[in-house]
């Protein structure tokens, strides 16, 4: 009985083993070299919570930084065109713009010697009250008031008026009434003559009167001319 199970023991080692064959237990020591061609696998590193934690402060240490930075310098805004064209006009107001020129002569508000000169006919004056030149034009401001006591007519076309020479010249005449009233007020107006027509005459004579019955003689003489 002891032989047989040793010979039974024998044969089943045997078999066991040659079924066995070829079949290796794999080397997992760290230790051992891989072969070449097979694939390599990085280690991964392990980082300690310290040094976690110093990173983690690092990073926070330096975003407050920069955010009092930020704070501390503020930057400066860019003026805009808008408000540069604003501040110089502020500090540099508009001239107004000039309103246009008349040419008048310097002295057209000063007294003229000789003036005002008045005639009068049968109650009526006729008067040159004063001189001035405007764009080239002789302007004489006149009045006529009829203070007797009958209505009087006048055509203004009749006006003469000469130079010392006995030269006529031809005039324009407005704002005086064609007839006067008994007793009326007096009325202003103005005669003009361009001072082209004028050129080296130094006085002027006007003579008016009533139309159609000429009957006044309204005379003024010694005017001057203003340049």
């Amino acid at each position: 009985m002891v032989a047989a199970g040793v010979v039974s023991g024998a044969w089943g080692y045997a078999l066991g083993r040659e079924a066995l064959k070829g079949i290796t237990q794999p080397d997992v020591r760290p230790s051992t070299a891989l072969g070449e061609g097979a694939p390599r696998h990085e280690e991964v590193s392990i980082l300690s919570e310290a040094a976690i934690l110093a990173d983690v402060k690092a990073r926070m240490e330096g975003r407050a930084t920069d955010t009092d930075t930020l704070v501390a310098t503020p930057t400066t805004p860019t003026a805009s065109p808008t408000t540069s064209a604003q501040t110089t006009d502020a500090q540099n107001p508009a001239t107004p713009s000039a309103s246009p020129v008349v040419a008048v002569n310097s002295d057209a508000n000063a007294p003229v010697a000789g003036l005002p000169i008045a005639a009068q006919d049968q109650g009526v004056t006729f008067e040159v009250r004063s001189v001035r030149q405007v764009n080239g034009v002789l302007v004489l401001d006149v009045s006529l008031q009829n203070g007797g006591d009958r209505p009087v007519q006048f055509l203004y076309s009749f006006m003469n008026i000469t130079d010392s020479q006995g030269r006529s010249f031809s005039a324009n005449t407005e704002g005086l009434p064609s007839e006067l009233q008994p007793s009326s007020e007096s009325f202003s107006g103005t005669v003009t003559i361009p001072m082209v027509l004028l050129e080296g005459v130094n006085d002027l004579s006007i003579a008016l009167t009533d139309y159609p019955d000429q009957q006044l003689r309204l005379k003024l003489s010694d005017i001057p001319v203003v340049r």
